[in-house]
């Protein structure tokens, strides 16, 4: 049975929840700045190994507390039945920096599938359905963040056509130890 990518409402987010976000980081990315015009190499290099769970500091359960979801799309991908991975996108919102004050922007702010299930094409399901959900909306980027730690993460975005265009250093708290990396991906109608 193939998966089914189905869209849910903010009330799903216990459930979505449920699907562990962590992972074990054995690499991470130094990132060059190449030429003047804002490109960058990624050189990968051993670290850890540590899990990383990026639900310890924000939980989508938390979301409505501190945003409109109006404008949001949440999705969950389900394997006979069964949830194995879900994915948010955020859209049109105030106070969500991301977005950069536009309505042609918007972010994928989540994406998870269960360990287990992770490698079987998912997540690219997952993406494709927020693509496909925010070209409705007529925005003609998605960013993506993520982090030097994440290299399967930004192996996954470059892969499906996301390019590197953001780099901060400063963006985290400096214990956390993690240089953000900004994605986008050009839409077309």
């Amino acid at each position: 049975m193939p998966i089914e990518i189905v869209e849910e409402s903010p009330s799903d987010l216990a459930e979505y929840e449920r699907v562990p976000i962590a992972f074990e980081v054995r690499s991470l990315y130094e990132i060059n700045a190449i030429g003047g015009d804002g490109g960058f190499q990624l050189v990968e290099r051993s670290a850890g190994p540590f899990i990383k769970d990026y639900d310890v500091y924000e939980r989508p359960t938390t979301l409505p507390d501190r945003f409109d979801l109006s404008n949001w799309g949440f999705f969950a991908a389900f394997d006979a039945g069964t949830r194995v991975g879900g994915a948010i996108a955020a859209w049109n919102t105030f106070g969500v920096e991301m977005l950069e004050g536009r309505d042609d922007i918007a972010c994928l702010w989540d994406i998870r599938v269960l360990p287990d299930q992770r490698g079987r094409g998912i997540g690219r399901q997952l993406f494709a359905a927020v693509e496909k959900w925010v070209v409705k909306r007529q925005c003609t980027l998605l960013k993506i963040e993520t982090q030097d730690i994440n290299v399967p993460a930004c192996k996954f975005y470059k892969d499906l056509g996301c390019e590197l265009r953001g780099v901060d250093g400063n963006a985290y708290p400096s214990e956390l130890n993690e240089i953000q990396l900004l994605w986008y991906k050009a839409l077309s109608a």
